[in-house]
């Protein structure tokens, strides 16, 4: 998600409201195609009025699918991933590379947090956590909240050495 908090909650929360609607009236979970049609529509409808980017994804029938809808009512379908907001050129330059198709789910969730976590620690609108969660056939997993600055002192321990009073060398736990 990003843009405008208010903008991006609102429009998502009336998303999942029309999802679950469809759920229960077909006994079967929209698919994510239509799910970010809807998105779209709703875009289309206050087009250039909001502050929205948001990536939706999940896995229904067809697999997994992602797609990446905006306030200008600009729906994309992804090959592999997107990046949304201020920070993503940080984000895309550690996924460039380091992204690899046939990477394991361990390597894909290392990557993604470090993708994320320099989105958020160079760029001051991207927030001061990471959020990653693995979706599956059987539903979504959320792996880890990790705060960005705690990410930064595990991924520079050297940048926090320093003396204390007393001239001594201390380091900053990490763990």
């Amino acid at each position: 998600m990003a843009g405008g908090a208010a903008d991006c909650q609102f429009w998502e929360r009336n998303l999942a409201r029309e999802c679950r609607i469809y759920e229960l009236r077909n006994g079967e979970r929209i698919s994510v195609r239509a799910a970010s049609k809807i998105m779209c529509n709703y875009m289309e409808a206050y087009k250039n009025r909001l502050s929205v980017g948001s990536m939706i994804g999940g896995w229904d029938k067809s697999g997994p699918n992602l797609y990446y809808v905006d306030s200008s009512a600009m729906r994309l379908n992804s090959g592999w991933g997107f990046s949304v907001g201020s920070g993503s050129t940080y984000a895309y330059g550690v996924l460039d590379s380091g992204y690899d198709y046939n990477m394991s789910v361990d390597d894909a969730i290392k990557l993604g947090r470090k993708a994320i976590y320099h989105a958020t620690h160079r760029d001051a609108y991207s927030g001061g956590f990471v959020n990653l969660y693995h979706i599956q056939e059987n539903g979504w997993t959320k792996i880890s909240r990790d705060d960005s600055f705690a990410l930064h002192q595990r991924y520079f321990p050297d940048n926090y050495e320093s003396k204390d009073d007393y001239g001594d060398e201390m380091k900053v736990d990490n763990n």
